[in-house]
C-alpha cells in the first residue's frame, strides 16, 4: 500500500477518488502532459489512467502513486515503479506550472528517491526524460542522478536515461562499527 510522506511543505498520499478533477486538470495542462509519456492525451484518456489508479495500482499493490498535495491543495504526482526500460525502479513527478520555481520540484524528487532507497531498499533509481525537458535533467543533475544513455524513441525523438545510486560516504559516517545509528556523548 502507498505509504504518506511528508517533506517540508508537501504532502505525498495515496489519490482520493476526489482527486479526479485535478488530477485531469494537471493532465491535461500541456506544460506539464508534453514531458510525461507520450505526451498529452484526451480528456478521457486522463479521466481512464486516474480510474486505473484504483483499480489496477492500488488494487493490485503493483507500485506507489502519490497525489503531491501543498497546503492542502493538490499540485503535482508522484510515482515510483518498476520500468523495463532501466530493468529498475524509476521515479515520475509532475508538478503544476504554478508550483514551479520554488524548489518544489527538488523537494519533491528528493522525497521519492529518498523513499526508494529507505522503504523499497533499492539500490538505484532511475529517471527517464526527454532530451529537450532542460528542468527536469538539470534538477536532477543537481541532486546527484548521473546520465546513463539515450533511448531513440519510434519517432525519434531521445530520452536520457539517468540513475542514482545511494550516498555511501555520508550513510557510513553517520554509522557505528555495527550499523547502528552513532548516539552523541553525554557528560
Amino acid at each position: 500500500m502507498t505509504p504518506t510522506l511528508r517533506t517540508e511543505r508537501l504532502l505525498l498520499e495515496p489519490y482520493v477518488p476526489e482527486d479526479e478533477e485535478g488530477f485531469v486538470a494537471l493532465f491535461q495542462d500541456t506544460r506539464v502532459s508534453r514531458w510525461m509519456g507520450d505526451g498529452p492525451s484526451s480528456e478521457a484518456e486522463d479521466r481512464a489512467l486516474f480510474g486505473r489508479i484504483f483499480t489496477k495500482v492500488y488494487a493490485q499493490d503493483l507500485f506507489d502513486v502519490w497525489a503531491v498535495r501543498r497546503d492542502g491543495f493538490l499540485v503535482g504526482h508522484a510515482e515510483i515503479k518498476p520500468t523495463d526500460v532501466v530493468a529498475g525502479h524509476e521515479i515520475v513527478y509532475a508538478l503544476a506550472p504554478t508550483a514551479w520555481g520554488s524548489g518544489l520540484g527538488t523537494e519533491l524528487a528528493e522525497a521519492i528517491v529518498a523513499h526508494g532507497f529507505g522503504t523499497l531498499g533499492l539500490a538505484e533509481v532511475f529517471a527517464t526524460v526527454a532530451a529537450p525537458n532542460e528542468a527536469s535533467l538539470t534538477l536532477l543533475g543537481r541532486i546527484g542522478f548521473e546520465h546513463v544513455r539515450d533511448v531513440e524513441e519510434d519517432d525519434g525523438s531521445i530520452t536520457r536515461v539517468l540513475v542514482r545510486r545511494p550516498p555511501v560516504a555520508a550513510e557510513s559516517s553517520a554509522l557505528d562499527v555495527e550499523n547502528r545509528p552513532v548516539q552523541p556523548l553525554h557528560p
